[in-house]
């Protein structure tokens, strides 16, 4: 059947369009996520996509789609599915593998976690265009004083923790420079740990025992 908002008449129709293109996010080499929508293919009916790629640990921020149910196939590796129902506030995780799908109502705020290095996830909409609202963003534009206010939050501690969100919208995270902090902390507390408790001075953790 013939998509209604398409116009087949018109001169300059597309059949065809290289997702490898049009770049959504970019983290680094191994996770970033490639979209198709009527702006690219004018073809197409009410369905779009976002090609997804993800190593292990790496996720897909919480976020919402105004506009489309998504229903989440696994081509590689593997991911966990999360999902909170607006109607009884229930969470609901669900591990997709290749073959199996996860599907995300309209409008419900969900995210994905990489299980594996090399996943690979097709994100496919019910709507001609992948609309999205990040929750960085909803952070990020809520001012801090009613974040604060409403939360009984310090907001000097509050606008120091949500300042890394600032530069941009995290789409894919964690991001690289709060994964090489996290290694240097622990390598720091690895060399404190030695330090403290020097090799013969303790015996099943305990120092001197």
């Amino acid at each position: 059947m013939t998509d209604p908002y398409v116009e087949y008449k018109r001169p300059d129709l597309q059949y065809f369009f290289d997702l490898n293109t049009n770049r959504l996010k970019t983290r680094n080499a191994e996770n970033f996520i490639n979209r198709l929508g009527r702006d690219n293919l004018n073809t197409l009916g009410n369905v779009s996509l976002l090609d997804i790629y993800l190593s292990r640990g790496r996720v897909v921020e919480p976020h919402y789609h105004q506009n489309a149910s998504e229903l989440v196939y696994c081509i590689a590796g593997s991911a966990m599915v999360s999902l909170i129902n607006p109607f009884t506030n229930q969470l609901t995780t669900v591990t997709i593998t290749p073959g199996q799908v996860a599907n995300i109502p309209q409008g419900w705020w969900h995210w994905e976690v990489a299980l594996e290095d090399q996943t690979h996830l097709l994100a496919i909409f019910d709507a001609p265009y992948p609309e999205y609202i990040f929750g960085s963003d909803l952070l990020t534009k809520t001012p801090i004083e009613v974040l604060a206010h409403t939360y009984c939050l310090d907001p000097a501690l509050l606008r120091k923790a949500l300042e890394p969100l600032h530069n941009e919208t995290i789409v894919i995270g964690p991001t690289d420079e709060c994964l090489q902090k996290s290694t240097q902390q622990q390598q720091q507390q690895q060399v404190n740990a030695h330090h403290y408790y020097p090799q013969g001075q303790y015996y099943y953790g305990h120092p001197n025992y």
